[in-house]
């Protein structure tokens, strides 16, 4: 349930289960034309469809992608960072290749992240 109260110079608004006498109190006080109340049904986002969908294009290579493009790092330079090959690289971002544990704890050093952002 949303709560909102627009009233000139005062506005704010609850969220979650809202006891009735506070609803009842607020209508009281601020006039029915100045509360809004919603009933929302609320669904967990891992069970929607759009979720679902991201979440299986969000791989570990692209997590690698990112990261390695938000600090402004080129394949060679990350691959010099450790001490493997350009192509080795490529072959993660595009996952032809697993990222490794022991791979996975390198890069979570390197960007100071959770290694489990890479497994």
């Amino acid at each position: 349930m949303l709560v909102v109260v627009k009233r000139p110079r005062t506005e704010f608004s609850l969220n979650g289960d809202v006891p009735k006498k506070l609803i009842q109190s607020l209508v009281s006080e601020y006039g029915p034309d100045n509360v809004k109340i919603e009933e929302e049904d609320m669904m967990n986002v891992e069970d929607m469809e759009w979720y679902k969908e991201e979440a299986e294009k969000n791989t570990p290579g692209r997590t690698l992608r990112f990261y390695r493009k938000l600090n402004g790092l080129t394949q060679p330079e990350i691959a010099k960072m450790l001490g493997t090959t350009k192509q080795f690289i490529s072959n993660l971002e595009n996952d032809r290749k697993p990222i490794s544990r022991m791979m996975a704890k390198k890069l979570s050093e390197i960007f100071s992240v959770p290694a489990s952002r890479f497994i």
